[in-house]
């Protein structure tokens, strides 16, 4: 292939639309992938930046991302919707980065003057309400469940949230509502 097919190509692909990209790269495409990631990384790591609150991991985290998405792409449905698809990626991966760097207590040797706090007990009773937060989570609606986690855990705005998810504020703070409401609920137990 000669340089100005080449561009001829980059151009007309620079162009196309995510779902067309996204259908491209699942067949195997790598420079349609290309395209999705020049296109959609910026913003992939402004989001990982916000959830991990530093730049350190943001790279490891978009790179891990954009991995998973290349293995992945088969299975995704709906080409129109690989921007939303690449966030809910990146989201999971920054926030299994922050779980991951948590001092974990080692609960198998216990102090007697230890705090309570730091308690074989207690250590497993905070595992298990992790746990259950993570169920209930799982169980939300995709959109309760990102904006929760854009809210609670990346501490975005109410408007930075309509703007990443392309809402209205208003719905953001139903979603948001519906999602507290249900967590509180399901979470009765552990309050």
């Amino acid at each position: 292939m000669t340089t100005v097919t080449r561009l001829a190509v980059a151009s007309a692909l620079d162009t196309a639309s995510d779902a067309l990209l996204a259908d491209r790269a699942a067949d195997g495409d790598v420079r349609a992938f290309e395209v999705l990631v020049r296109r959609h990384g910026p913003l992939m790591r402004v989001h990982a930046t916000r959830i991990l609150g530093s730049n350190d991991e943001t790279d490891d985290v978009v790179q891990e991302s954009f991995i998973t998405a290349w293995r992945q792409l088969p299975t995704l449905e709906n080409g129109a919707a690989v921007k939303s698809w690449l966030m809910r990626i990146c989201g999971r991966k920054s926030i299994d980065r922050v779980r991951a760097r948590r001092d974990h207590a080692d609960i198998t040797e216990t102090d007697a003057a230890a705090p309570a706090a730091l308690t074989p007990h207690h250590v497993a009773e905070t595992q298990e309400q992790a746990e259950a937060l993570a169920r209930c989570l799982a169980e939300l609606p995709d959109d309760q469940r990102r904006c929760w986690t854009l809210r609670e855990l990346g501490e975005y705005s109410y408007t930075d949230i309509a703007e990443e998810l392309d809402l209205p504020v208003s719905t953001v703070r139903g979603l948001l509502a519906r999602a507290r409401k249900t967590l509180l609920r399901e979470l009765e137990d552990w309050r």
